[in-house]
């Protein structure tokens, strides 16, 4: 924009002698700006680039804040979470680690059919006070947008109660919250070995319910042996469709069942977990501009042999993101900064393909890369400022949060 520029109401705001990797792509890897400074009014950004270059009118901002050198990145993006649920599984941890099996677990009432029974028992106002500590834990590591799914009620009004404690959660925390609904998680007890009713009496009109309250931004779906088939999700996609919502899928966890190539095949915003991905499905997904979200979480936790396919979605160009899968059974994680390092650690991503995965591209699979994600003027003020040398430590670090500030829609919010 021209230096004499401002644009014409709201507060400003000037984030000063800073270092910024402002993840844009014309810059760079990470976009770096060395000796960068962000004005901000209005909640949005107005110019993110080099202190010289700054508008006329900036040094005279409502606000202007010296950085001392700290670094600012765009605030992160958890782009795959469920942490909207009732109970946890830490006793089945222990009976795991004691020697018990899954199924040995499960007939004895655990699993997921656990967790769908401690969250049935719960108000929406009861889901939100259980998933505040989960979402706090997020955001004290310069978080500002998190996806939550349903998919542990199995039942149109558990489904519905999910979304609703989605939502009033971007109510009572400086949060931005996006939905997905995922009643094609599992299949209840009472429709076992009848997915096609579960998906007719429940799913369909359950999905029908829940976008016309406005509580759907996005339709998931997992796509496995012990969950459903292609042809099954594909009903659940056909419908997302007709009422013109955005699907994702999670697909190619435990086998390749084609699910990535089906997601691609709707335009799927993302294809989540990918660990039996094969270089045809990478491909695909690249040519629809579906992002492979990759889960360290839960192949951690399941002591996963499979490592998803890194080079083979870079070779084909597909866009990668990195998310906690933040669940009660398989990645009880609420770290963001963690998921980083384990993604560089156990799948070799590089540090520059480890920030884009939690900024730039999680916005992407989310479909909000117009709203924030990068450092770009008119996107939303979402900024994380630490207390690092350089990028690479929001990665090399273990259980280390070097979060100086957190900024979201422009307003400074304690840490």
């Amino acid at each position: 924009m021209d230096r004499n520029e401002m644009t014409p109401s709201g507060r400003t705001s000037l984030w000063r002698n800073a270092r910024l990797a402002t993840l844009r792509e014309d810059l760079g890897p990470l976009g770096i700006i060395e000796k960068g400074a962000v004005g901000v009014r209005g909640g949005r950004i107005v110019y993110a680039g080099a202190e010289s270059e700054l508008p006329v009118g900036f040094a005279e901002a409502d606000q202007v804040v010296d950085c001392e050198r700290r670094w600012i990145t765009p605030a992160l993006i958890d782009c795959h979470t469920h942490i909207v649920h009732g109970g946890n599984r830490a006793r089945e941890f222990e009976l795991r680690l004691e020697g018990a099996t899954y199924e040995e677990i499960a007939r004895a009432g655990g699993g997921i059919i656990s967790t769908v029974k401690a969250t049935n028992a719960l108000s929406v106002e009861a889901l939100v006070e259980t998933a505040l500590p989960r979402l706090e834990a997020l955001l004290s590591e310069g978080v500002s947008t998190v996806e939550i799914k349903s998919g542990y009620g199995l039942n149109i009004e558990a489904e519905l109660k999910m979304l609703r404690a989605a939502r009033q959660l971007e109510r009572v925390r400086p949060v931005r919250v996006v939905t997905s609904y995922l009643a094609a998680h599992a299949t209840p007890p009472e429709y076992k070995g009848r997915n096609g009713d579960y998906i007719s009496d429940v799913v369909l009109p359950g999905l029908v319910k829940a976008h016309a309250e406005g509580l759907v931004d996005a339709v998931d779906g997992f796509c496995e042996d012990i969950a459903f088939s292609p042809a099954e999700i594909a009903f659940v996609f056909d419908k997302a469709k007709s009422l013109g919502l955005p699907v994702k899928l999670h697909a190619e966890q435990l086998s390749n069942l084609g699910g990535a190539r089906l997601a691609a095949s709707y335009d799927a915003l993302s294809a989540d977990h990918l660990e039996y991905l094969d270089a045809e499905g990478a491909a695909a997904m690249a040519t629809a501009g579906t992002v492979a979200v990759l889960l360290p979480g839960a192949f951690y936790t399941l002591r996963e042999k499979q490592f998803p396919p890194v080079e083979a979605l870079r070779a084909a160009g597909t866009r990668i993101a990195v998310a906690t899968d933040c669940n009660p059974g398989t990645s009880p994680l609420t770290s963001l900064l963690l998921s980083m390092n384990m993604s560089a650690t156990l799948f070799r991503l590089t540090v520059q393909e480890c920030l884009a995965g939690v900024t730039r591209e999680a916005a992407r699979a989310l479909r909000i890369l117009d709203e924030t994600g990068t450092l770009e003027a008119g996107k939303s003020a979402d900024l994380a400022i630490w207390n690092i040398d350089a990028p690479a430590e929001l990665i090399y670090r273990i259980g280390f949060n070097p979060l100086h500030e957190r900024i979201f829609k422009g307003e400074r919010i304690a840490v």
